[in-house]
C-alpha cells in the first residue's frame, strides 16, 4: 500500500510517501520539504502567530493534495517540539484542521524517542546488540536505549540545533555550557542502563556532520555504513564557527536552510558523545519518520491498527 507520513517539525514541514507492506522494508517513493521554520514564528508570550497559522494551513493543504494525488491510502500525520511547546498549540491545530482538512498528531518527546528508537533497531537488526540512539531536531535532542524494539530508557531535551541556534547564535562556549549542564542531568539515566553495544546517530543534523567529516555521500546509497568520529567533529567546530553562513552552505550535506544551525548541531553531537563516553557514531539512515510508518505497519499486522 501506499501510505503518507508527515512530519511537521520545528524548522520544515515534510511529506514522505512511501510504498509499504507488512513485514517489508519502506520504499520511499517521493519526498516533499516545505522550510517553514515555525519556531521562529513564536511571539513574546510563545504562542505561534498569525502569519505562521496561516502558512501551515496553507502548507497542509498542500501536504493532502500530494498525498491524494500520489495514491496514498492514508496520511500519518504527527508534530514535534514547535506547535508541541507552543501555549496556544491546541488552538493552531483546531485553526490548521479547519482550514486544510488534516488533523495533526501530537507527539510528546517521549514517544519521539521511542519511536525513532524502533526505526533505528529495525535498520540495523538484532545482530546489532543494546542500542543507544542519539536524534537531533530541531527544537529538541532525543535519547533513548535498550536491547529490544521498546528502549528501556526514552528521553527529551530541549537542545535542538534551531533552539540552540535561537538562543546562543554562534556563542560556541556558552552553546557549549548549556549544552552540557543540560546533558549532564539526564546522561545518567542513560548510562545505568548500559554499557551499549552500539551508539547510533540519526537526523538531518548527525547526517550532515558526518558529511562533513567525511562520510559518504548519498549517492552512494543507504547501506553503505557511515559514520561520525568524535576526533573530526572536535577539528571541525572551530572552523564552522568561523565560517559565515554562505560558506557553511557550501559543505557537502549542508543546506542554505540548515547553514545557520549547524554549529549549534556540531556543539549538541560532541556533547553528546564526550558526556556519554563514545568516539564514534553509526549513522542510520532511518529516524522519526521510518519509525512512525513502522509502527503503524505493525498495528495493521497485529489488528490493532485499521486499514481503509
Amino acid at each position: 500500500m501506499r501510505l503518507g507520513v508527515l512530519d511537521v517539525g520545528s524548522n520544515t514541514v515534510h511529506l514522505l510517501v512511501v510504498d509499504a507492506r507488512p513485514g517489508g522494508a519502506p520504499s520511499a517513493a517521493a519526498s516533499h520539504k516545505w522550510p517553514l521554520r515555525l519556531a521562529e514564528h513564536l511571539d513574546a508570550d510563545g504562542a505561534i502567530d498569525d502569519e505562521a497559522v496561516g502558512l501551515l494551513a496553507d502548507t497542509l493543504t498542500e501536504c493532502r493534495v500530494r498525498a491524494d494525488d500520489a495514491g496514498c491510502a492514508e496520511l500519518l500525520t504527527f508534530v514535534t517540539s514547535a506547535v508541541r511547546e507552543a501555549v496556544n498549540g491546541e488552538q493552531v491545530l483546531a485553526q490548521v484542521r479547519q482550514r486544510s482538512g488534516v488533523s495533526l498528531e501530537v507527539m510528546s518527546g517521549r514517544d519521539e524517542a521511542r519511536v525513532t528508537f524502533l526505526a533505528a533497531r529495525r535498520w540495523f537488526g538484532w545482530s546489532a546488540g543494546k542500542l543507544a540512539v542519539f536524534d537531533i531536531g530541531g527544537g529538541s535532542l532525543e535519547i533513548a536505549g535498550g536491547p529490544d524494539e521498546d528502549p528501556d530508557v526514552a528521553l527529551s531535551v530541549p537542545l535542538g540545533a534551531g533552539r540552540m541556534y535561537r538562543e546562543f547564535g554562534d556563542d560556541l562556549a556558552a552553546m557549549r555550557r548549556h549544552a552540557r549542564i543540560t546533558l549532564g542531568a539526564v546522561i545518567g539515566d542513560l548510562s545505568r542502563h548500559g554499557p551499549f553495544d552500539r551508539a547510533v546517530g540519526t537526523s538531518k543534523t548527525f547526517r550532515a556532520l558526518g558529511r562533513i567529516t567525511g562520510a559518504a555521500p548519498r549517492s552512494e546509497g543507504p547501506f553503505v555504513t557511515r559514520r561520525l568520529e568524535r576526533h573530526d567533529l572536535q577539528q571541525w567546530m572551530p572552523k564552522l564557527a568561523e565560517m559565515e553562513i554562505s560558506d557553511r552552505a557550501k559543505l557537502p550535506g549542508v543546506s542554505l536552510d540548515r547553514a545557520p544551525q549547524i554549529l549549534a548541531g556540531a556543539v549538541v553531537a560532541e556533547s553528546v558523545m564526550d558526556l556519554f563516553g563514545v568516539n564514534q557514531l553509526i549513522l542510520c539512515p532511518w529516524a522519526l519518520r521510518e519509525g512512525v510508518l513502522l509502527r503503524h505497519m505493525d498495528h495493521l499486522t497485529n489488528g490493532s491498527g485499521r486499514h481503509d
